[in-house]
């Protein structure tokens, strides 16, 4: 579908308020049943829409219609409820040794949180977004939290294995396994999102309730989680003598000539850094202890001139950590707050708690185990969802290998789905590709 100022379209206006307004709630035993998956298209669309909305700078009426019809919470919502199952019922699903028809289903339900945290990020560059979020800022905080943990722990752990391309070749056994593969790289995906996703909330402070503040600040104490995250950044990789950075959702080879030069993830953390330091209203919240104080002052060291280059507000932050370096931290102010916590979390965890086993043991009887006839319907839908001419309009790097991830030049003839760099690399790969490659050739026939 072509806009028409010529722009690449995946939705009209009318469509896309007809899916925000019908969006629901789900529950975490509902998650990949028919309706949710159902929702989970429209949810894609809407994300490819925004997407390409805001890459032209036209006009963003997926975001306007998610305020206007108060979804934003529902959104918030359905990200921690799709993160919960991952958490808890999809462990469940590996133990019990499942082995589905399809693993297409589950890869959907895995990568519906990077469409939802993606969708969010996009909206929430405007204060608006946060502002009509309210209270259900909390919950998304606490779970931009447990993800910049994640990334913490990545930068800490420099000897885990690496691979610019992303694939490990050969290791997975099962479909399951190959599932787990790819929910890793997901994660990574997903925390560099939601990164992107505090930085925003740091922006709009002011408008939050004083609770998303208090528990920013003191209850998580994201600057010091920052600070780590610019000591040691998940996002920079070496090897082989190789620099490699986290850029646009991909591992890139960077030269030495623009190894200092700024990403927009480093710029995110900077960002973040700034508000939550140089505000005055969290100044006067944050607790400055000595040990606070002596992790702060670390930064100095990044402040060099070519980041101030890049960065020049930054140059006002490196006269705060000078004067820091040598005053005793002012005391904060000890006001009387009734603080609001999070809710939605804790109410699904203690709704299912020790059912976590019971809720996978359904969905293997029923939701994951469809009819072909039921697979056949929801790959026509997928087709349909997923259109080709729309995502490469949406990415322009070149197609990598299905197995080895290099460069590729072949696709699969019948399905046009897969790429592979030579012959060798498909013939290994048809024995995974054959049941997804019949079930795409023949929906794709049937829509001819």
């Amino acid at each position: 579908m072509i806009a028409d100022s010529g722009t690449t379209s995946c939705i009209l206006s009318v469509e896309a308020e007809s899916f925000v307004e019908h969006l629901m709630e789900f529950d975490v035993k509902d998650v990949g049943s028919a309706r949710w998956h159902q929702q989970h298209e429209h949810v894609e669309k809407l994300n490819m829409q925004a997407v390409i909305n805001a890459a032209a700078k036209e006009d963003e009426f997926v975001k306007e219609y998610f305020i206007s019809y108060g979804k934003i919470n529902l959104l918030i919502q359905d990200l921690i409820t799709t993160e919960i199952w991952k958490q808890k019922v999809f462990p469940e699903l590996i133990d019990m040794e499942f082995e589905p028809k399809t693993t297409f289903p589950i890869y959907i339900i895995l990568y519906h949180e990077a469409t939802v945290i993606n969708l969010l990020e996009t909206m929430m560059f405007y204060k608006e977004t946060c502002e009509v979020a309210d209270d259900s800022v909390l919950d998304l905080v606490d779970y931009a939290y447990r993800k910049l943990c994640y990334l913490a722990a990545k930068g800490e752990n420099k000897d885990d294995e690496f691979l610019p391309n992303g694939r490990d070749p050969g290791v997975a056994t099962s479909n399951m396994e190959e599932l787990v593969q790819q929910e890793l790289q997901l994660q990574f995906e997903i925390s560099i999102k939601a990164l992107s996703v505090i930085r925003y909330i740091t922006d709009c402070l002011d408008i939050l309730p004083l609770s998303v503040m208090t528990r920013i600040l003191n209850t998580h104490d994201l600057p010091i989680l920052l600070v780590q995250l610019v000591e040691s950044p998940p996002w920079t990789r070496r090897k082989d003598g190789k620099l490699y950075k986290f850029i646009d959702s991909k591992w890139v080879e960077v030269s030495f000539e623009d190894s200092l030069k700024l990403t927009k993830t480093e710029g995110q953390v900077w960002i973040a850094i700034f508000n939550l330091l140089m505000k005055r209203s969290c100044q006067e919240k944050y607790e400055l202890n000595n040990y606070r104080k002596n992790t702060i002052i670390k930064l100095r060291s990044h402040l060099t001139e070519v980041l101030l280059d890049q960065m020049p507000i930054l140059a006002e932050l490196q006269r705060y950590l000078e004067h820091l370096a040598i005053m005793d931290p002012p005391p904060a102010k000890k006001d009387l707050v009734l603080e609001q916590v999070p809710e939605m979390r804790d109410k699904l965890l203690k709704k299912y708690e020790d059912k976590w086993h019971k809720i996978a043991s359904a969905q293997v009887k029923t939701t994951f185990n469809q009819s072909d006839d039921d697979i056949r319907s929801q790959a026509q839908r997928w087709a349909a969802t997923y259109n080709l001419d729309v995502l490469e309009e949406l990415v322009a790097d070149p197609p990598k290998c299905a197995v080895c991830g290099q460069l590729a030049s072949k696709r699969c003839s019948r399905c046009q789905n897969e790429w592979y760099c030579r012959r060798e690399c498909q013939v290994a790969h048809w024995k995974k590709h054959k049941q997804a490659c019949d079930i795409i050739h023949e929906t794709l026939q049937t829509a001819r």
